[in-house]
């Protein structure tokens, strides 16, 4: 639990006694084991292995914090990566203009918390939860997340719908 602690304040899950001592009677036991707290958050979604078996502390993780997930259920196009574990989300949808009896393409960029558990890049196409307000622009929360491998697909502003 020692690579965890990178932030001022001590981290840990709420819901698990850290300094719990396990002895045997006149033995000395040293088990590396460390008790971790996760949940299903539901609605069919897997929950990831590294939120099972991993180390990170996330009180906004839908799978290790306390978080959940109701509302509406989106897929979109990771449009930047770059914040700290915040992700810029990129929807297109098409819109009907009945004077000229044709679509416009049309986008929209919100944006939304990225769990310590997935691994994503820019062109990666991700499906997000609607969630309670995590800060003053998120409100969304990452479930899972497919790698995209063709590098043609991954431009930042290029029309994707799925």
């Amino acid at each position: 639990m020692a690579d965890v602690q990178i932030e001022k304040a001590f981290q840990k899950q709420p819901t698990v006694f850290v300094g719990a001592k396990k002895r045997a009677l006149g033995k000395k036991v040293s088990s590396k084991k460390t008790v971790r707290w996760w949940r299903n958050p539901g609605l069919g979604i897997k929950v990831p292995r590294e939120a099972i078996e991993g180390h990170y502390i996330d009180k906004k993780c839908p799978f290790t914090g306390n978080v959940s997930i109701r509302g509406r259920i989106l897929r979109g196009v990771v449009a930047s990566a770059k914040m700290n574990r915040t992700i810029v989300v990129r929807r297109d949808y098409l819109l009907y203009v009945p004077k000229y009896n044709r679509f416009e393409k049309r986008h929209t960029n919100f944006t939304a918390h990225l769990s310590p558990c997935f691994k994503v890049k820019q062109g990666d196409v991700v499906t997000v939860g609607q969630c309670r307000p995590l800060s003053k622009t998120v409100r969304f929360n990452v479930l899972s997340v497919v790698p995209q491998a063709n590098p043609a697909l991954q431009k930042k502003k290029q029309f994707r719908i799925f």
